[in-house]
């Protein structure tokens, strides 16, 4: 953690930044700029889900290799979180960024075009890897925010990311239907090139130099030693986590449910959930408001009940699509109010280590996601449907069950340099 003695070099290190920033004035057009392509980027980890049964059907998959899919694109983005988000401290991250697209543009191009397992396995992994690039954009939003109205900012560049997570499905779903599951990256890999072009062009120098002159080596050591040094991260990774396992375990597998008897949906119609689940984005505005006011455990321990009550209604998919539709809201709701409230909380511990901070955080996302989705569709085949909401109510409580132990253990809300921050 940070020590009170710390207090002054940390005033004097948000003070730099908001000189060297403070010929750019963050707009609420640039803002959404900044929604609207990580939205697009994270995309790209989502849009198989609805189309796993297809792709296994048309590149003769096993279960066990149609579960790969999802599970290697997860992996693929934990790799990227961890030894590619961090160079937004030592590189140029409007360069990075727009690099890191192009090559996005590479790997989805070869998804679409894959003939074997093997090849389309190797492609989405490579598109997980880029994918991260919505992190380097998280993070550089947050560079650029004024600290009192960071969580605002935050809220809203996360309210594309759900926007972009859930309507991956809804987008994925309706390609295929009408022109097969190809199409859906291909046009993916145009509109990511569209993208490169825009944030070329628009993306604020202002905040775009390094925040560090550390090494390679050095940074990935350094990323290690902040979750060694600060208690916050380490609880906010659990919780990201949990909740990710559990929200995985929902998308990763509820194909396979509609897919089949009684419903026998359309990938469109399965897709269609995402719209439903769009919830979750008013859910991530919210939870920047009321963490920019110090309601940030409040908020976690409301988000985690909900998301433990969830499963009930979700348990009854196979009998009442309202009751999936209620679970959805419910579930995207508590997902992204937590999610938000630790982002805030954990880039105020160092700004300038925004993209470290955030790169590991968001290793354990992709843990939580690819254990979700591995296990969910492993039991679905098992234990049925049942088993699955069993599971996803298992790591929804693990994540209550944490906060309670933990919120009377003298474990501030607002980290030390918020403090700071607030009192300059």
């Amino acid at each position: 953690m940070l020590m009170p003695g710390n207090g002054e070099a940390v005033t004097r290190r948000i003070e730099a930044c908001s000189e060297r920033d403070s010929g750019f004035a963050l707009s609420r057009r640039v803002v959404i700029l900044f929604a609207v392509a990580c939205g697009a980027a994270v995309a790209n980890v989502y849009f198989s889900q609805p189309l796993l049964v297809t792709m296994g059907h048309d590149l003769a998959l096993s279960p066990a290799l149609v579960g790969s899919v999802v599970t290697l694109t997860h992996v693929g983005y934990g790799l990227g979180l961890f030894f590619l988000v961090p160079l937004g401290d030592v590189a140029n991250r409007k360069r990075l960024i727009v690099a890191q697209l192009l090559l996005l543009v590479v790997a989805l191009a070869v998804v679409a075009t894959a003939r074997t397992a093997a090849v389309l396995l190797a492609g989405m992994a490579a598109t997980g890897l880029l994918a991260v690039v919505t992190q380097t954009l998280v993070a550089f939003a947050a560079s650029l925010a004024p600290p009192a109205g960071r969580g605002r900012v935050v809220g809203l560049v996360t309210s594309g990311v759900v926007i972009g997570i859930l309507l991956a499905r809804t987008v994925s779903g309706l390609l295929a239907d009408l022109s097969g599951w190809r199409s859906v990256y291909l046009a993916s890999a145009s509109l990511t090139a569209l993208l490169a072009l825009v944030l070329h062009r628009v993306l604020p120098r202002h905040g775009a130099a390094p925040t560090t002159e550390l090494s390679y080596r050095q940074l990935l050591c350094s990323t290690v030693t902040l979750f060694a040094q600060e208690r916050l991260l380490r609880l906010r990774a659990l919780f990201c986590l949990l909740i990710f396992a559990a929200f995985s375990t929902l998308w990763s597998s509820i194909a396979l449910p509609l897919s089949g008897a009684p419903y026998f949906l359309s990938h469109g119609a399965i897709g269609a959930l995402g719209l439903i689940g769009v919830a979750g984005a008013l859910a991530a505005t919210v939870a920047g408001r009321l963490n920019d006011r110090g309601l940030s455990g409040r908020t976690t321990g409301l988000a985690l009940a909900l998301l433990a009550a969830s499963w009930l209604p979700l348990a009854f998919t196979r009998s009442s699509l309202w009751a999936l539709v209620a679970g959805v809201i419910l579930l995207d709701l508590a997902v992204q109010a937590v999610h938000v409230t630790n982002q805030t909380l954990i880039y105020a511990l160092h700004p300038d280590a925004g993209s470290r901070l955030i790169g590991g955080y968001m290793v354990f996302y992709s843990i939580g996601s690819a254990t979700g989705a591995l296990a969910a569709t492993a039991l679905y085949t098992a234990a049925g449907w049942g088993a699955v909401c069993a599971l996803g109510a298992a790591f929804s409580g693990a994540g209550l069950a944490l906060w309670a132990l933990t919120r009377h253990r003298g474990h501030p809300d607002t980290p030390p340099t918020a403090a700071v921050v607030s009192r300059s």
